[in-house]
């Protein structure tokens, strides 16, 4: 096989090439308009763009756009290359949303081992006071990095999730929009890889916030720092609009809104937001660039700009953005609690509707991250209580899973293992979530370590754990085979204690008043034995990453075949040979016949027609389905 049959190696030649004629253009357009011919900001800003437009045209995910400006038909969906070996097809453009998500999973794992190295590496540093091997601008960037390489890394994980499932739990052959669908998965790459490279261009020493006038100030790292972000936002764009449209046209007969999966309503939620907020990201990390590049005062005082409207701009977006995250994380949790307790889900309408509130009330809150920002003081008391506010409809999903809980048959596979971990550790940053909401207690909080203990477990429980979760419980549906259990429970039962006291350690120092975001601290404070057991603690999380990434290789060439519905589940993909046929159900069209989650108080959820494709219906649980009428499991 020739390398350059890869897309992603066409693309990240083209990437290369693109780079050099950018910025030979932007020299060229100086020197005609009377400019020193160079300038490395503009140079390489102009570069960095184009070279992320090479890479799209490199790997060919605008060519059937460019085809069609030409004037030539081209097909709705291409057939993957039979000369290719099957991984290649992962390095290459598809229109297939299962690909697609499995693409966006597995950068979404690469993504997070290097967010976690850059965090081991300043963990390191903090094991003991006093500068060790890093700098103070070589900590501010890596402590940066590794937070918006998180988020990104989750951001991706979302993809993945809504991508692979969407279609496959509301019946539908593929996504509404394939192309789109693709080019906002390939979109994320250069936009990384931007992110990344501002480590080798002086880096950034503001955070993954980017405030003004620190980033007006920061070395090139920091226009790269915006412009991967913004690529990174434009993909959450893309793929909240096919998402609305895939939930609102393609749902199979039968499924009404109030029959969709629980998954669904939590990923139809997220694309709200992704869709009508992620602009405002993009706007505030736009005008600081223009500032750097053209002067303008946007941010700048003495030009009449105001430093507050960039935070106001920032934190529109990125409170939203963290139900971005954890809506689809609690999705997964209402989704397998039923498979593994054997019983409806307690209160489906309104767990549904939660995840509609809480996207709701996401944008009512953003100001809570400014009380001590010099905001107008006027605007404190509001929105604490719309704060406040958020925990009615997060209470009612906890709730719902004590319900699903009481009294179920409870089994513990490794899914599971993740999903129980998921509500403790989330429950936790709930808890410790209105002390920051408050305004009076959140004046003594505001930037400690404190805060930095609530985000991880608000990311852990919200995320992370469910991720995993999902992992563990859809692998056998993607490949045919399952993953090793008694790996699985050792990434568990390694990382949740490591977890604990990480945060517990994070939040005292906090408490203590340590501020976040800083290189050194006093040895006189008595915070060395803290830091370094946050530190072993964060390596052993990483060792049971590890075990994890290492279970997942090795399953995907060894592991146990599982064609079957091995969790004995309801829902629809399962009722589908694994991994999923190329067109989910051309040959296995179903009808919604019952409510999805009655286990043992309905007949099946859907009736696949086994005379309506090529093949018989696949028999869950080793039986044939349920007809209407007929009693469940």
């Amino acid at each position: 096989m020739r390398i350059l049959s890869l897309g992603i190696v066409r693309g990240f030649i083209a990437q290369i090439i693109g780079t050099a004629v950018g910025m030979g253009l932007a020299v060229l357009i100086r020197i005609l308009i009377g400019l020193d011919a160079w300038s490395a900001e503009p140079v390489a800003v102009v570069g960095a763009l184009v070279g992320a437009i090479a890479f799209l045209f490199g790997t060919g995910v605008m060519s059937d756009w460019t085809q069609w400006a030409l004037g030539h038909d081209t097909p709705e969906h291409h057939e993957p290359d039979p000369r290719l070996p099957g991984w290649a097809h992962y390095f290459n453009v598809s229109t297939d949303h299962k690909i697609i998500g499995i693409q966006y999973g597995v950068t979404s794992v690469i993504v997070l081992m290097l967010a976690g190295l850059f965090a081991l590496i300043f963990r390191a540093e903090l094991a003991e006071s006093g500068m060790q091997f890093l700098t103070p601008q070589l900590y501010n960037t890596l402590m940066g990095l590794h937070g918006i390489v998180m988020i990104a890394s989750i951001l991706l994980g979302v993809g993945a999730m809504s991508n692979y499932l969407v279609p496959l739990l509301i019946g539908a052959s593929d996504m509404a929009f394939p192309r789109l669908n693709a080019l906002a998965y390939w979109v994320n790459v250069p936009g990384a890889l931007l992110v990344v490279s501002s480590l080798a261009l002086g880096g950034f020493d503001t955070g993954w916030t980017g405030y003004p006038p620190l980033s007006v100030r920061a070395p090139l790292g920091m226009q790269m720092f915006f412009l991967g972000v913004y690529l990174v936002g434009l993909s959450s764009i893309l793929g909240s609009i096919n998402l609305v449209v895939t939930t609102v046209r393609m749902r199979a007969p039968g499924m009404s809104w109030f029959r969709m999966p629980i998954f669904v309503w939590a990923a139809f939620a997220t694309a709200l937001i992704g869709m009508t907020a992620t602009q405002l990201i993009g706007l505030s990390f736009m005008m600081v660039m223009i500032q750097r590049l053209l002067g303008l005062g946007f941010f700048d005082p003495e030009k009449g700009g105001n430093v507050i409207l960039f935070q106001h701009l920032f934190w529109f977006y990125s409170h939203p953005a963290v139900y971005v995250f954890i809506l689809p994380g609690l999705g997964i949790i209402s989704e397998l609690l039923p498979v593994f307790v054997r019983k409806p889900l307690f209160g489906y309408k309104w767990i549904a509707m939660s995840s509609m509130g809480i996207a709701l009330v996401g944008f009512l809150v953003w100001a809570h991250h400014m009380f001590t920002s010099g905001m107008e003081e006027y605007l404190r008391v509001p929105f604490m209580y719309s704060t406040m506010l958020v925990a009615v409809p997060t209470g009612v999903k906890f709730f719902s899973w004590v319900g699903t809980l009481w009294r179920g048959k409870i089994e513990y596979p490794t899914p599971m293992l993740f999903v129980l971990g998921a509500i403790v550790v989330f429950l936790f940053g709930g808890l410790t979530g209105p002390p920051n909401g408050t305004v009076a207690t959140d004046l003594h909080l505001h930037d400690t370590y404190w805060i930095v203990g609530h985000f991880h477990n608000t990311m852990f429980g919200g995320f992370v754990y469910p991720f995993f979760a999902a992992i563990y419980y859809w692998f056998p549906k993607m490949t045919g085979r399952r993953m090793n259990e008694r790996l699985g429970k050792i990434h568990f039962w390694l990382m949740t204690p490591s977890f604990w006291v990480m945060t517990f350690g994070q939040m005292r120092v906090g408490l203590l008043g340590m501020r976040r975001r800083i290189a050194d601290y006093d040895p006189a404070q008595g915070f060395d034995s803290t830091h370094l057991v946050i530190t072993i603690a964060a390596f052993l999380i990483a060792l049971s990453v590890l075990i994890f990434v290492i279970n997942l290789i090795n399953s995907i060439r060894r592991g146990e075949a599982a064609t079957e519905n091995i969790w004995h589940s309801r829902s629809p993909e399962w009722q589908l040979p694994s991994p999923a046929p190329a067109h989910n159900y051309a040959d296995y069209p179903f009808e919604v016949i019952a409510e999805p989650y009655d286990y043992g108080a309905s007949p099946a959820y859907v009736s696949i027609d086994p005379n309506a494709g090529k093949g018989p219906a696949p028999a869950p649980h080793g039986r044939p389905l349920a007809p209407h009428g007929a009693a469940g499991d």
